[in-house]
């Protein structure tokens, strides 16, 4: 059992002392009030749990820090009270130390060194500052504040309050490895070329897929209202999409292929545009559509701008050469790939991230969307590059995404000549229950079973059955190989100039 101890004669004694009777000089005020409202305020964390909630109603990077200051509190307040408590056994000052219209009633019986809500109001704080600088400056006077008040009411020595705030900073610190600072993307770069202009789309010609997820019965005839002298062909669900588009790309008198579909469609576009040696024009439409967002074209207003005046750039493309059908009599075919390939649970992943999305904001939305795949999901058993890998995810990216860890979702540079290649594996004993805790806990990125890393070219194979292979949400069944390689600076595609 232990014994509490008071501050005795050594230096930090006479000096937390000395400090108090300083305090118990301050004559009375409403600041006396101030300061006990304020620190009963953050007693159980209540006021940085209420700072959270408003910061959590903008999505985003305030969002995002609320959810940091939130775990650096929780781990500093478990750290606190479960363990220096329990070593530091100190009593609290007593009342002939303080005014009594000043001490707190009633006063804390549990041990006093370290300060519980020093540590917690640091570590919201300066865990919300890592993601967020501006908020946490303007949380630190809140902080200094509650930190100050529990020497002012007399629940702690200063010496108390210190170590305590001590605590918490370097909680908030530890926990940047749960939830990474990610650092700034980079500036989008474009390699600028010229291409045909395209004033009222004179030279256009433009594939309209029926099935994108945003057509309408206006859409061809919105189309051809902002193009008068383009060439606009409707492809029905009934008609052969590639087949389409290379007719579209043959036709006479083409210079430019223009598209207006989601991801699968603008792929198919991109390989008759680079088969033909057409510059593309992507327009935003379809269910999802990547590349348009990424070639600076998310909006009609910005593609037309780019094909009235030519202004164009080069993108690299990646070239996946498959295997399919039986072992020893393989079809192979060889597709473009513009954004992203997955073998594995991604295609789910990204499905249940959209439709969360709006309501949760991309961050929160991705993990509980990983959570949900990865608890009902099994992983894949695929050879990479020759090393067999179980697999819940193996995902490539024509081009560098950012952030650089789980979750790709920009991308600044179309022409950086590398495969983005990131695997989550389940090759470590105990796989599901790790994924999970790592979710659980926003450490995807940095656990053992996260694999990042580049590549020019990249061969994967089945260990088993054939896998699903997903090429720009696409997905092609009874793949039993497939080889990724780039093509730099193959495609070139309309963009603004910035």
């Amino acid at each position: 059992m232990h014994t509490k101890w008071r501050p005795g004669p050594g230096r930090l004694s006479r000096l937390d002392r000395y400090l108090v009777r300083r305090v118990s000089s301050f004559p009375g005020g409403t600041y006396d009030t101030f300061f006990r409202r304020l620190s009963a305020s953050a007693d159980n964390g209540k006021l940085w749990m209420g700072a959270a909630a408003i910061m959590a109603l903008f999505p985003g990077k305030t969002r995002r820090a609320a959810v940091h200051g939130l775990i650096a509190q929780a781990v500093a307040s478990a750290v606190t009270n479960a363990v220096f408590k329990t070593l530091l056994p100190r009593a609290r000052p007593l009342p002939e130390h303080l005014p009594v219209f000043r001490f707190v009633h009633p006063q804390p019986t549990s041990s006093s060194m370290p300060s519980g809500h020093s540590a917690s109001a640091i570590a919201f704080a300066v865990g919300t500052g890592l993601v967020r600088p501006a908020l946490g400056a303007a949380l630190a006077p809140a902080a200094v504040g509650v930190a100050y008040s529990r020497v002012h009411t007399g629940a702690h020595w200063p010496s108390d309050v210190v170590f305590g705030s001590a605590i918490g900073a370097a909680a908030a610190l530890i926990t940047r490895k749960w939830w990474p600072v990610r650092p700034p993307f980079p500036e989008v770069a474009r390699a600028e070329t010229d291409a045909p202009e395209l004033p009222g789309g004179a030279g256009l010609s433009i594939v309209v897929n029926t099935l994108g997820g945003s057509y309408k019965e206006e859409t061809a005839a919105a189309l051809q209202e902002v193009f008068p002298e383009a060439y606009v062909k409707t492809v029905d669900p009934d008609e052969n999409l590639v087949d389409a588009i290379r007719a579209t790309a043959e036709r006479p008198g083409t210079v430019a292929l223009g598209v207006w579909g989601g991801d699968g469609t603008v792929g198919a576009a991109a390989a008759a545009a680079v088969e033909h040696s057409l510059p593309l024009l992507v327009l935003p439409g379809g269910t999802l559509n990547h590349f348009a967002r990424d070639t600076g074209t998310g909006s009609l207003k910005e593609a037309v701008a780019a094909a009235t005046k030519g202004e164009a750039a080069q993108s690299d493309v990646g070239m996946v050469t498959v295997e399919r059908g039986l072992a020893g009599n393989p079809e192979t075919a060889e597709l473009i790939m513009v954004n992203t390939a997955s073998v594995g649970l991604y295609p789910n992943l990204v499905r249940r991230r959209e439709h969360l999305q709006p309501a949760l904001g991309k961050p929160l939305a991705g993990v509980v969307a990983m959570f949900r795949t990865f608890a009902v999901g099994t992983p894949t058993t695929l050879t990479v590059d020759g090393v067999r890998h179980k697999v819940w995810i193996a995902y490539l990216g024509r081009g560098r995404y950012y952030p650089r860890d789980h979750a790709p979702l920009v991308r600044p540079v179309l022409d950086d000549g590398v495969l983005d290649v990131r695997m989550i594996t389940a090759d470590e004993h105990f796989a599901r229950l790790r994924l999970l805790w790592a979710v659980l806990t926003g450490t995807v990125a940095t656990s053992r079973i996260t694999h990042l890393r580049e590549a020019t070219e990249v061969l994967i194979e089945s260990a088993g059955s054939p896998m699903a292979l997903a090429v720009d949400g696409e997905a092609l069944a009874g793949v039993r190989s497939a080889r990724f390689r780039v093509e730099p600076r193959a495609l070139t595609y309309y963009s603004p100039r910035r």
